[in-house]
Order: C-alpha cells, then sequence, then structure tokens
C-alpha cells in the first residue's frame, strides 16, 4: 500500500479501526488526545460506536461490556490515566475479556508531567492490577511498528481471550512519520470474529463457568478460581515459548550491549551505528515484547567477550534493568544511562555512557 504521513496516535487509532476495532471508549489526557478524537471522527464511518466517558473507570468498564458481547473494543490513555483503569482491567484478565489498550506514558509518579517517559515499566509488566495477572505487553520505538503491534495485539487478544497492553510513550504519540498501513477489514471479516466469539460472549445464554464472560465479584468458589488461575499461569508460560519479539542489532561480535525498549531503543540503534564507525564494537537488544521478556537473547551472549551491559531507559529510578540484572545474574556489569520526568533521551548521553564503558573520551 502507499505510504502516508501521520501522527503516531491517529495512525493507532486508524490501525485498530482497519483491524476491526468498532468500539472506542476514552477520556482526554496529554499526550494522547488525539486518539480519542481520532476515533470520535473514525468510528461513525464504519458503523462502530465512540464513547467519551466521564472517567477512566467510567471508560474501561465501557470498554469491558462491549468487549464481552464479542465486539473487538479498545481504550487508550497516558500514566495517571491508566492507573485509574487498572480495576477494570484486572476483571477484563479475571473474566478473560480480550481488550487492547495502549499506554502512551508520561512522567510521573502522581500527575507528574505531560512530556514522554518511560516510568510505566513496573506498573505493565509487574502489577497491571491486582491479582497477579499477567498481559503480553508490546513496546513500539516507530510510528510503523506502533501500527503493525496494534493489529497484532487484537490478534493476540482474541487468541488468548486477554488483555493486551501495548505501552509507547508521548515521543511516539506526538511524533509523525511516514507509514504503511494495513488494508481495511471487511465487514463479513468483523462479523465472521464476533460470530466466532459467541460461545462464551455475553449474547443471552446461561452462565458456563468453563466458558464465563463476566465476574461476579467475590462470588468465585475457590477451587473454581484456583482453576482459572491455573490456566491463565499455562497461558502465562506459552507466551515464553512463541511469542517472543526482540531486536538483535550486531550482537555477534560486540563487547558492549546496549539494551533499550520503545523511543529508547530507537536512539540506542543510531548510537550502536554512530559507535561501530568509530571502531567501537556495540550491539543492541531491543524487546519489543517486554512480556514475554526476551530473555534467550541475553542468555546467548558471549559472556567472555562482553565488558558490560548499558541499560537505556527514561525512567530514575531505573525500572527495566531490573529485569535486565536478573536475567544477566551478574555475569557482567550492567550499567545505566538514565533520564525522567519528561526528559527525553538524548543520543549524546548514550555516546558518552558507552564511550566511559569503553575507557574512551566521548
Amino acid at each position: 500500500m502507499a505510504r502516508t504521513f501521520m501522527k503516531g496516535s491517529e495512525a493507532v487509532a486508524e490501525a485498530a479501526v482497519r483491524a476491526g476495532c468498532r468500539f472506542f471508549a476514552g477520556y482526554p489526557i496529554t499526550p494522547q488526545n488525539e486518539v480519542p478524537e481520532y476515533f470520535s471522527r473514525r468510528l461513525p464511518e464504519v458503523g462502530g460506536t465512540f464513547i467519551q466517558g466521564e472517567s477512566e473507570v467510567a471508560s474501561i468498564n465501557m470498554v469491558y461490556g462491549a468487549a464481552s458481547a464479542g465486539v473487538r473494543a479498545m481504550t487508550s490513555s497516558s500514566s495517571p490515566g491508566i492507573a485509574l483503569k487498572s480495576e477494570g482491567i484486572s476483571y477484563c484478565a479475571s473474566a478473560r475479556i480480550p481488550i487492547v489498550y495502549t499506554n502512551f506514558a508520561r512522567g510521573g509518579p502522581g500527575v507528574g508531567s505531560i512530556q514522554p517517559a518511560q516510568m510505566d515499566y513496573f506498573e505493565a509488566t509487574k502489577a497491571a492490577g491486582n491479582g497477579g495477572f499477567q498481559m503480553m505487553v508490546l513496546a513500539p520505538s516507530t510510528v510503523q511498528e506502533a501500527v503493525d503491534l496494534t493489529v497484532k495485539a487484537f490478534e493476540l487478544a482474541d487468541r488468548d481471550r486477554n488483555p493486551v497492553h501495548i505501552l509507547a510513550d508521548g515521543v511516539i504519540a506526538t511524533m509523525m512519520e511516514p507509514v504503511e498501513l494495513p488494508e481495511m477489514m471487511s465487514e463479513e471479516k468483523v462479523a465472521e470474529i464476533r460470530e466466532s466469539k459467541k460461545k462464551w460472549a455475553c449474547v443471552g445464554h446461561e452462565l458456563d463457568y468453563a466458558n464465563r464472560s463476566w465476574i461476579q465479584p467475590g462470588q468465585w468458589q475457590t477451587t473454581v478460581m484456583q482453576k482459572c488461575n491455573e490456566e491463565a499461569a499455562a497461558l502465562y508460560e506459552s507466551w515464553k515459548k512463541n511469542d517472543v519479539m526482540v531486536e538483535e542489532y550486531m550482537v555477534e561480535d560486540a563487547e558492549i550491549i546496549i539494551t533499550a525498549y520503545g523511543i529508547s531503543g530507537r536512539i540506542a540503534k543510531s548510537s550502536v551505528d554512530i559507535l561501530r564507525k568509530q571502531g567501537i564494537k556495540v550491539g543492541l537488544i531491543r524487546p519489543i515484547t517486554l512480556n514475554p521478556f526476551p530473555t534467550e537473547a541475553f542468555e546467548k551472549l558471549d559472556y567472555s567477550k562482553v565488558k558490560a551491559i548499558l541499560d537505556v531507559e527514561m525512567s530514575i529510578p531505573a525500572q527495566y534493568a531490573t529485569d535486565v540484572e536478573a536475567v544477566v545474574r551478574r555475569r557482567c556489569p550492567v550499567e545505566k544511562c538514565l533520564c525522567s520526568g519528561g526528559n527525553v533521551m538524548s543520543r549524546e548521553a548514550v555516546l558518552e555512557a558507552v564511550m566511559k564503558i569503553a575507557g574512551q573520551e566521548a
């Protein structure tokens, strides 16, 4: 298809529509306001429904309801707004309801700043809500990747009957890049997907614990709840075998490995190119799935050659580094190059950090 020039937030919304999303509920918050604005214009054109909820809490529960009826449904927000949606997301996970949501993250904690940040890694991968549930977490580094991962997120959500989280940031939301959009899903295909969910969707049949599609808080028998938890745990384990996505760039002979995700990963990759021209053997490991984590990419490194791993992230204190350190297991030092609070990672900071590890002047 022809490429078009789009802002990241709008490109994600258009990709969702083309992937068959026919319901969106959300609430305004910077820097993702263009997402609901775009949906408000676009969804009526395809027979879909847009609702601006009175709050984030209302919005996520509207998405819960629409997805429970078999509709491909989505919401989006930014950091503190996502925190408010956490209970509803947890309900969707417990009820095994396939939803997609995007966090265009900003600085924090609390209301924080409206500028981009990567301070929601723990929230996304460790504690998106109560009860220990997990989701696949996808982290785009370009607008094109955000488009592609949005389409994939709906496929994964339906496959697993589980929420899928796209963790982006304010840079991806507000930057404009040329993108190639997917083909528009036919209405026949949209109807076919919805029809395929009738076995479990809330479409008038009696409650069936084996194929439940809603949750009654406090009403589950403990044996039923444990069985559901066991099934979920098996699902999460399957992701580690089948669904890891990671970019490994120039790692074969690398003596220093930079690791970063999202926009920091993009900045780090350009730094690798510059450093290679200077004769410094640097490589990049960029997770595309934050959960499941790309453990194998770190395990197969030759630690007799790797002097250090440099964690690059827009979070102070570091969060992503915790998982990196757990996988590396002290086989080499894990150094950090950090910024936070709405400051965007600079290439100069990455170059300086690598030069310091290499024992050279920046």
